[in-house]
């Protein structure tokens, strides 16, 4: 891989982050749908975004070989369904955190994802624990805790977030699916109840008869939304290490912070503070153990 690959990779992996930082800003357009509403409706138009993407880069035959790979395989079917209503679940979350006024609380569950991350690992694909990672659980742990006293209410929102993402990419482990092809597979999956739902709902926020009101174009355009940034991202990321990816994915968390507490003047007290610098602390040792790694197994190469 020459620099420039890696130059572009870090662009897009970096404009990844910083678009998922700023779609707080895009929900509060829309915070006048109900939460569910706004989920059924970013599935649905996720799903037809992707297929015109497939159909315009001229991968259907590959996407439809995809499928049929999927339905013979047993595993990987029940992966990528259950991928499907974690990720859900992820946004319908994220959704209402952020138009409830719990974007700070967001920003936390991102923060503390990697280290849900790792502790997955631990548990279902029994990889060791080091010292350093120990002791950032630890840490992390703490702040969880100290918000919990300090407010007498369990950050449920954080840790929701941050389960959820930590089980939907333990789950595309096991399906190995490229990001195009997964996520139309994973909208395609729960399209139907989508659809349905959006169906029953007596008066909803979309209107056929009136397509161009403001809510309406912002609810077609979440699929663009959801998309495009996971498109960039698996570009980017795949010409860059690991490590680097690692630290640019907490741009995300870091922007929905400055936007919680400075554009939507979301509570930010000493307790949050602690909580938020523990937590950094934390992801701080983690980063650094995880860089590492590499270093001590290129040295025990050399050394055999």
């Amino acid at each position: 891989m020459n620099r420039s690959e890696e130059k572009m990779g870090i662009i897009y992996t970096a404009f990844a982050y910083l678009l998922w930082g700023f779609l707080p800003i895009y929900w509060k357009l829309v915070n006048n749908v109900p939460a569910g509403e706004i989920l059924a409706h970013r599935i649905v138009w996720s799903f037809l975004f992707m297929v015109v993407v497939i159909l315009l880069l001229r991968k259907s035959s590959g996407f439809f070989a995809e499928c049929k790979v999927i339905l013979k395989d047993k595993k990987k079917l029940i992966g990528i369904t259950f991928a499907s209503i974690v990720i859900s679940i992820n946004w319908l979350t994220y959704i209402w955190a952020v138009n409830n006024d719990h974007v700070i609380q967001a920003s936390l569950g991102y923060y503390i994802n990697p280290l849900v991350s790792i502790l997955l690992g631990i548990i279902v694909l029994k990889e060791r624990l080091t010292r350093k990672q120990l002791l950032s659980f630890v840490i992390a742990g703490i702040g969880v805790i100290n918000l919990t006293v300090s407010y007498g209410v369990f950050p449920w929102v954080s840790l929701l977030l941050a389960v959820s993402f930590g089980l939907y990419g333990l789950l595309k482990k096991t399906v190995d699916i490229s990001a195009m092809f997964g996520l139309a597979i994973e909208t395609l999956i729960v399209t139907p109840i989508a659809l349905i739902y959006l169906l029953a709902i007596p008066n909803g926020a979309f209107a056929f008869n009136n397509i161009f009101t403001s809510t309406s174009l912002l609810l077609i355009g979440a699929g663009v939304a959801t998309a495009v940034p996971l498109l960039l991202f698996a570009s980017g990321a795949k010409q860059i290490p690991l490590s680097m990816v690692g630290f640019l994915q907490y741009i995300a968390p870091t922007i929905m912070l400055i936007l919680g507490v400075f554009l939507y003047h979301e509570k930010f007290s000493m307790a949050h503070l602690l909580s938020f610098s523990l937590i950094w602390v934390a992801l701080i040792i983690y980063m650094g153990s995880a860089q590492r790694r590499p270093v001590k197994k290129s040295q025990k190469r050399a050394s055999s």
